[in-house]
């Protein structure tokens, strides 16, 4: 499944600029860093993690296993999942004025940039151990081929780039307050607008094989 190889390689990139961006933030709070690299990590975040890699999900993977699995539109895995990159994007919104600014708002960018990035380390998390094995499995076994997203057009790859010489000058560090995991409980809608792996995933013969199991 390319595309879904090419998400989780994906996700590590991001992880790891997610990590040179506490260290910058941790620098500007204490008057170091450059101001300019603000604009180099939104674009980052912006263009390659939401418009490229978000988008490819949202546009090519989440149409598929909607089309081919039992899973709902209004609510459920895929749902909760375009609502958290939705939810995301705001909050990298209301941070972007403050990364670059100086003093009188720094315990307002520590607060949106640690919801940020916890944040996204949970979604990652969700996807990568319960969204991407599932939805890989699954689709083989309902015959569909490959999947194959786009590819990055310039803006986004520049993006890309730029984040290559943040991680290099910031160096990622991690954030002992994160919460990671792995399986539905990670989610952040898990028991709110998703029921969890077997209630949203499983088929009826999946069920039907789960009580004969159980007796």
């Amino acid at each position: 499944m390319g595309l879904i190889e090419d998400l989780r390689a994906e996700h590590v990139v991001i992880e790891r600029t997610l990590g040179a961006l506490r260290t910058y933030v941790e620098a500007r709070l204490g008057g170091r860093g450059d101001p300019a690299d603000a604009g180099a990590f939104l674009a980052f975040f912006r263009l390659w993690a939401g418009r490229y890699h978000h988008a490819r999900e949202e546009d090519t993977l989440f149409p598929v296993l909607l089309a081919h699995l039992p899973i709902r539109p209004d609510s459920g895995p895929v749902r909760s999942l375009v609502d958290q990159h939705a939810a995301m994007a705001r909050t990298l919104e209301e941070m972007a004025p403050l990364l670059a600014g100086s003093g009188g708002q720094g315990a307002r960018l520590l607060d949106l940039s640690t919801r940020y990035r916890r944040d996204l380390l949970a979604h990652i998390d969700a996807e990568n151990s319960v969204l991407l094995p599932e939805a890989e499995a699954r689709l083989r076994g309902a015959g569909v081929p490959a999947l194959t997203g786009r590819a990055a057009d310039a803006e986004e790859s520049v993006a890309r780039d730029g984040a290559d010489r943040l991680v290099a000058l910031y160096p990622p560090s991690e954030d002992p307050g994160a919460i990671r995991g792995e399986g539905c409980v990670i989610c952040p809608s898990y028991g709110i607008s998703c029921e969890g792996l077997e209630r949203e995933w499983w088929s009826e013969e999946e069920w039907d094989d789960f009580r004969e199991r159980a007796g």
